[in-house]
């Protein structure tokens, strides 16, 4: 299938902005796409127009535009599964007074579709469209574990398991096992694998047909929640993602 040069490199230059990079100048776009900045010049003009681009008119730097939040509200506005959880993440988090969450898969990422902020939460890691790793997060091993072995096979192909903290999982083996735990529990932690001091749990949602469609969690700090009130959590976590399945046509019970 032949790619569109011009929509290649301004869909690219988009990507260059994340959290950590909010701003830059076209030097530095320049240097990062490796293309003069004549060509640089044109590909932002063309997204500035249609207000996905924004430049700062008194430093020059350029950001990210309005457009691009206009047209992510109307993709969360359509996602069913957004809908259906909301109010029970809602519900799990004024129980525990913990951050929940609700992510899907994307590609060999987990992305963060939805969040609400718990009143006793100290945890301001995540955010919606931030994307995790399946290996050390809570929420990519459910992603992962209740697929079939084509799909974990095809998931776990040259994929990295980099180490992110002392407790990260970084052996294909051990990722395994743990995915065997997972499937046979019902949902996963992850014990400071992802954030030092950070203990979450995670459970999946299920849709119609059967197959994962997402995985709701909620987030903890090790020294302020203990085994015992981590263990009631789960209880509940667990029943919201049940009740969010039935919500998409899901009838059988864990």
């Amino acid at each position: 299938m032949p790619i569109i040069q011009a929509l290649d490199r301004a869909l690219k230059i988009l990507d260059l902005f994340d959290e950590h990079t909010t701003e830059l100048k076209i030097t530095e776009i320049s240097a990062r796409m490796e293309l003069h900045k004549s060509t640089i010049h044109s590909l932002l003009k063309t997204l500035q127009l249609h207000g996905y681009i924004h430049q700062d008119p008194e430093t020059g730097r350029y950001m990210l535009g309005l457009k691009l939040l206009e047209k992510g509200q109307l993709m969360l506005q359509s996602l069913d599964i957004r809908t259906a959880a909301r109010k029970h993440l809602a519900a799990l988090s004024e129980q525990t007074g913990q951050t929940t969450h609700l992510v899907i898969l994307d590609g060999k990422e987990g992305v963060y579709l939805d969040k609400v902020e718990g009143e006793k939460a100290a945890i301001r890691y995540s955010r919606i469209g931030r994307r995790i790793s399946l290996h050390s997060s809570a929420v990519g091993k459910v992603l992962t574990a209740f697929r079939t072995k084509e799909e974990i096979d095809s998931l776990l192909r040259d994929y990295q398991f980099s180490k992110i903290t002392e407790a990260t999982i970084t052996e294909k083996a051990a990722y395994l096992h743990e995915l065997n735990q997972v499937r046979e529990q019902g949902y996963s932690i992850d014990n400071e694998e992802n954030e030092p001091g950070v203990r979450c749990v995670a459970a999946p949602v299920f849709q119609y047909n059967g197959s994962v469609a997402a995985a709701i969690s909620l987030s903890t700090l090790v020294s302020t929640v203990d085994d015992a009130l981590l263990k009631q959590y789960i209880a509940l976590l667990r029943q919201e993602a049940a009740t969010i399945s039935q919500t998409l046509g899901f009838r059988h019970v864990l």
